[in-house]
């Protein structure tokens, strides 16, 4: 299927997407730090680049939007046709 965006329109929109500091994420590091836990963001050293890193438990955690990752009966997530699904 062809894109219906010129390649300006697809980057500016691809640039729009955040991919740190959601609003998801935002809520469960202000949970995470009134408990009492302390965390590291973002850690590239550790596979996948987790959102959240709490290392005196050896956790990690990802915080994943229903648009990317969208799980059975979420109503705000849809199939993206540009990518054949």
């Amino acid at each position: 299927m062809a894109d219906v965006h010129n390649k300006q329109t697809r980057s500016y929109n691809r640039n729009r997407i955040l991919g740190k500091n959601t609003k998801p994420e935002l809520l469960v590091r202000k949970f995470l730090f009134a408990n009492g836990f302390r965390y590291r963001l973002n850690v590239k050293t550790l596979p996948g680049n987790p959102d959240i890193v709490l290392a005196k438990y050896k956790s990690v955690i990802f915080v994943n939007g229903c648009f990317w990752h969208g799980h059975k009966g979420c109503p705000r997530w849809c199939a993206i046709k540009s990518c054949g699904a």
